[in-house]
């Protein structure tokens, strides 16, 4: 295939999302680069070229139209003010965006006008106030701002929190809702005729989510209890039932979701199905 009539897509080469992402399109039956100095793979089976970039500048080089697609965060995303767009979310690298001060302050969102706020995403940040009128001086640092209020040189932080721990022992105290919900997303380019080939990837990656989302549950149960079975294994459109060779019982197929799958298993149990088996899914087409 030309080279030119590769789809091109950009991947984080480090942080918090590559490995994710990388793993992500494996499973999706894309090649991926075992030497981490690799900076582009072709992949011609499947009439793909990956860069491997830096996670906040992958937004950019999509928004230019340098490269077709590009899997980042939707916080760096927002950040950068590229002009680029959420195609869909993946389903991994969740993280949340919050407001934290001096404990015992008892601020609020209101109370951020004039203050000095400490954040390694200051476009994210600024648009967020914009949006609640709150006018205050960003200070941009490349990390660890939970000390810079401390240093005295912010007054309050704007950071990524996971359990908040490393906030507390700062002396921070969260306050106001979140600033953004965060997870790793696919985006292109904004008002840009879609790439050929972006609907092959979004079934594949769909089918990457839905199979780690989800196992399939077999079953066998007396035909006269198929309906209150199927009530517990209703599946995404409608379970299999084949007739068994043991007169007057069925065998059921059925997706269910991976994370009821014991509350699935004690329910069938308890409405006189046996032989319960669940099994990974490993790519799906739905």
């Amino acid at each position: 295939m030309n080279g030119s009539d590769l789809l091109k897509i950009a991947v984080p080469n480090k942080g918090s999302l590559a490995e994710a992402a990388t793993g992500m399109l494996r499973e999706a039956g894309y090649r991926q680069r075992h030497d981490a100095k690799e900076l582009v793979l072709v992949d011609d089976a499947n009439g793909v070229e990956f860069y491997y970039l830096r996670p906040r500048d992958i937004a950019v080089y999509v928004g230019e139209g340098t490269l077709d697609l590009g899997i980042t965060g939707r916080d760096m995303l927002l950040d950068s003010g590229a002009e680029a767009e959420e195609v869909m979310a993946l389903g991994f690298g969740g993280t949340r965006f919050r407001f934290a001060a001096p404990g015992g302050s008892g601020m609020q969102v209101a109370d951020l006008a004039g203050l000095r706020i400490a954040t390694s995403y200051p476009g994210l940040v600024r648009t967020y106030l914009e949006s609640h009128g709150v006018s205050a001086r960003l200070i941009h640092l490349d990390g660890a701002v939970e000390s810079s209020v401390r240093l005295g040189v912010a007054d309050v932080v704007a950071d990524v929190v996971e359990t908040g721990t490393t906030l507390k022992r700062a002396g921070l105290e969260l306050f106001g809702d979140a600033i953004l919900e965060s997870e790793a997303i696919l985006i292109h380019r904004s008002g840009g005729v879609p790439p050929a080939g972006l609907d092959l990837l979004q079934r594949r990656l769909n089918g990457v989510i839905t199979a780690r989302d989800y196992l399939m549950v077999d079953y066998n149960v007396p035909r006269e209890l198929l309906d209150a079975a199927c009530r517990v294994t209703p599946g995404l459109d409608a379970p299999t039932v084949s007739p068994l060779a043991k007169d007057g019982w069925v065998a059921v197929r059925a997706m269910i979701p991976a994370k009821e799958a014991q509350q699935i298993m004690d329910s069938l149990w308890d409405t006189g199905a046996d032989a319960i088996l669940v099994t990974s899914i490993h790519a799906c087409r739905l």
